[in-house]
């Protein structure tokens, strides 16, 4: 297995014989949340990016952003594509998304958000309500992309 990590706009390979068709690459940007946990913001995998959940925390700060599911909802998709570029890649190329809402209500909100940075081909979509988001959230997303 290979493993390539991409931080801050450098990148370092620790590689063995595993053939380049199932290397896994590990990103992590300083433009997105640092992962508070045993996870990666994201993971390349062949062609395709996994994305770890993001809720709505400022990268700079460390805290959630203040201003509703409107804010959040925008803090998330910004940390969701500082994530894409730090893979090479874009929102258009995002094929799924995963959204967890605090309130059902909000999805109206939340989609208006929403359907500025997928505005062209939207990727497939879900959205459910959950009973509670980390920091008390009150959205989280997660993506699948794919180049």
């Amino acid at each position: 297995m290979s493993i390539l990590v991409l931080a801050a706009g450098a990148a370092s390979c620790w590689s063995s014989n595993a053939s380049e068709t199932n290397v896994k690459k590990v990103i992590f940007t300083p433009d997105a949340p640092k992962p508070v946990g045993p996870y990666s913001q994201g993971i390349v995998f062949g062609a395709t990016l996994y994305c770890a959940g993001q809720i709505g925390i400022d990268p700079n700060t460390g805290e959630l952003v203040e201003g509703g599911i409107e804010a959040q909802t925008d803090q998330v998709i910004r940390n969701l594509g500082a994530i894409l570029r730090a893979a090479n890649m874009d929102y258009e190329d995002v094929v799924m998304a995963t959204i967890f809402l605090k309130d059902l209500d909000e999805y109206s909100t939340m989609n208006q958000v929403y359907a500025r940075y997928f505005d062209i081909d939207p990727p497939a979509r879900q959205a459910v309500e959950a009973g509670r988001i980390p920091k008390d959230a009150s959205i989280e997303i997660s993506v699948v992309a794919m180049k």
